[in-house]
């Protein structure tokens, strides 16, 4: 697995030496928009709305727009002045119990893998959370941001799941909650029996995504009629990167004409 942060996990004095890799993969497919008459991917411009010029990346700054439509315009030194963008600690603030923490915070999850000299302390802080059914929360910088994290359990590993700060969680706005509501005994009862007839424990490997496979058989089906993507003609200006493109289809549609062969 592919590490994503280096560092240690502090707790008081002691430290816990990590790395740590993403626990979940997407497995969406990505398509291309193209055009339908002749198979061309459709490119976007880099334009600007002003001067109707296309802008290059190392002349793209980030603008924050006020409320009252100005722009505060942030270079890359600004973001690197800021406090926390380098730390490589995640220190534990405190440890609190597991169901007081509302899945609603919770953003990213990844497994904690720890050094070769840390096997021990790590073994000690899993089996510690585990008794007392506590979950570390801890602050650490990633991605130049500070971020809240949890520290929790999952089988022999520790895994760090990134959270949400409280003021990015809305609070709940809906005309039904000033109703008066009257839940009657047996309309309780009722929705309880439902309720525990459908008990039961989870288990991942039940569930799968009957979207994505049909997606899946619908493409193989497709596959025998796909076509080489169309090799651009070469337009005025920046021809190295018209020559680089057209290089980059040529190996495509070559192995597309190899595919079909070995067909």
């Amino acid at each position: 697995m592919r590490t994503v942060w280096r560092g240690t996990v502090a707790i008081g004095l002691v430290s816990i030496a990590v790395r740590v890799a993403a626990a979940t993969e997407d497995h969406d497919f990505r398509f291309r928009h193209v055009h339908r008459a002749d198979g061309g991917q459709i490119r976007y411009r880099r334009e600007c709305e002003a001067c109707l010029a296309e802008i290059d990346f190392a002349d793209v700054a980030r603008g924050y727009e006020l409320d009252d439509g100005r722009l505060v315009l942030l270079e890359k030194a600004d973001f690197d002045g800021l406090p926390g963008a380098v730390e490589r600690s995640m220190h534990v603030l405190k440890f609190v119990p597991v169901n007081e923490v509302h899945p609603i915070f919770f953003h990213r999850a990844y497994y904690l893998e720890p050094e070769d000299n840390a096997v021990q302390p790590y073994a000690l802080l899993r089996l510690a959370l585990e008794r007392t059914q506590r979950i570390g929360i801890v602050k650490v910088a990633m991605r130049r941001r500070e971020i809240l994290a949890a520290i929790h359990t999952r089988g022999d590993m520790l895994m760090l799941h990134t959270m949400r700060w409280p003021d990015e969680v809305r609070t709940p706005d809906f005309p039904f909650l000033a109703r008066d509501v009257t839940v009657r005994p047996q309309e309780l009862a009722a929705a309880t029996s439902l309720v525990v007839s459908m008990a039961d424990n989870f288990r991942p490997a039940e569930f799968h995504d009957e979207y994505r496979e049909a997606l899946a058989e619908l493409i193989d089906a497709r596959a025998q009629d796909a076509q080489a993507p169309p090799i651009p003609p070469q337009r005025d200006g920046d021809t190295t990167m018209d020559l680089l493109e057209a290089l980059r289809l040529s190996v495509e549609r070559l192995s597309v004409e190899r595919a079909q062969f070995d067909d």
